[in-house]
């Protein structure tokens, strides 16, 4: 999976100045250690952590990775299914959030 996008982090551009240790930790082990490593692609790991966030109720987090994802090659059609599955098995409030999330981001992206 050596032809995929290199993933890069934002730690130091969002909290570098303030949390320089959270800062490291996402960019250097998350993102170029971890998102990087080639037993899965970028674009399941965007699939992974989508439901992750959605299931948790994460949706602080979850504008960004559903944009991540739409660069990692996964539709918006496949992030609406995955957020609809998720939401039967983590709850439907929570799915009703991430979903409001994607129309955002889609919407945002056009």
């Amino acid at each position: 999976m050596a032809d995929q996008p290199k993933q890069v982090g934002g730690g130091r551009k969002m909290f570098g100045d303030f949390a320089p240790k959270l800062a490291e930790l996402t960019d250097d082990m998350l993102f170029e250690d971890v998102w990087n490593r080639p037993e899965l692609s970028a674009r399941d790991r965007s699939l992974i952590t989508v439901a992750v966030l959605t299931a948790g109720g994460n949706t602080e987090q979850l504008g960004s990775h559903l944009g991540r994802a739409l660069d990692n090659g996964v539709t918006q059609d496949e992030l609406i299914e995955a957020i609809t599955h998720v939401m039967l098995y983590a709850g439907w409030p929570r799915g009703m959030s991430a979903m409001g999330v994607a129309k955002q981001v889609f919407a945002d992206k056009k």
